[in-house]
């Protein structure tokens, strides 16, 4: 018994520490198929023309996330029409925070004039396949023929509380040099938000 107990507990803790690390710069992502607002199916191979994806894990209720909203729609009216749309995730558990509950989202999209796909990680596995701990947390996907490769993770930019006091836009460095056929400078910064409401 001690011993089946102690293998639960390696194996617990090594499925923790793998959603704790999640996916680094360089490492190729999973795609996946998760419910939108208009209740469809959005997968990342549905998006034929994209030359990547700007994938942000995001809440309804967190106020960093709440903070950031204006500008996730911007980044997606900037980049979408040149391959780089944006695709937010919402991987908290709706019932430890009901406010992220699907119903919630629709009115948050609507409210918000979201022009980019929200959709619901319900069972939480593609959060932490990626390894997103805080809302918002962004991983830059490149399309390349090995697959969806990382170029950046981390946070959208250096300054949460005040738009206009900005001075490193880390996605937007990071997606210009990618149209630019650069390396990106800056491949990873600490995501700053709410910590995201794992099932109990």
């Amino acid at each position: 018994m001690k011993k089946i107990l102690l293998l639960a507990s390696f194996f617990i803790g090594l499925a923790a520490f793998t959603h704790i690390n999640g996916y680094k710069t360089g490492d190729k992502a999973i795609d996946f198929s998760l419910k939108n607002i208009d209740g469809k199916m959005v997968s990342l191979a549905d998006y034929k023309a994209a030359k990547g994806f700007i994938v942000i894990f995001t809440t309804n209720h967190c106020p960093f996330a709440i903070k950031y909203q204006e500008r996730i729609n911007a980044l997606n009216k900037k980049y979408e029409s040149k391959g780089y749309p944006v695709i937010a995730i919402n991987p908290n558990d709706s019932t430890i925070m009901p406010v992220d509950s699907y119903s919630n989202m629709i009115i948050r999209a609507k409210e918000e004039h979201f022009s980019f796909p929200y959709l619901l990680d319900g069972s939480q596995d593609i959060a932490k396949a990626y390894g997103a701990t805080k809302t918002p947390h962004v991983y830059l996907l490149q399309k390349s023929k090995d697959g969806l490769i990382v170029k950046y993770t981390g946070a959208i930019d250096d300054n949460t509380e005040d738009p206009a006091a900005v001075t490193k836009k880390y996605v937007e460095l990071a997606v210009d040099a990618l149209l630019a056929g650069k390396e990106v400078s800056i491949t990873s910064t600490k995501a700053i938000g709410c910590g995201i409401k794992w099932k109990q």
